[in-house]
């Protein structure tokens, strides 16, 4: 969900639409909700056997970790935080 929503803020900024919350609110929730599950999966708090992450590359395998406990889920969930928070908390243009 992040990539759509960087090309989603820079129009809305470089445009200057007031509707930009409402465009790109659902793009950082969903990114929110689904940095939040990885997370939960990551360290253990729902057991890797009950999901769909069986196949392949599995979604708990420890890929990077900074200082022994910054990882990518963990980066995803703060960036996805910061944005979604920024939007709720910001004004819209054209209000004082």
């Amino acid at each position: 969900m992040m990539y759509p929503l960087v090309f989603v803020l820079l129009v809305g900024l470089l445009t200057h639409d007031s509707r930009l919350r409402a465009y790109s609110l659902p793009f950082s929730v969903t990114g929110l909700l689904i940095a939040a599950y990885h997370n939960l999966l990551y360290y253990g708090v729902i057991p890797e056997g009950l999901t769909q992450c069986a196949a392949g590359v599995s979604c708990t395998a420890r890929q990077i970790e900074w200082l022994g406990f910054i990882t990518i889920p963990l980066l995803s969930l703060s960036a996805f935080t910061v944005i979604t928070l920024s939007l709720l908390l910001s004004k819209p243009r054209g209000t004082s």
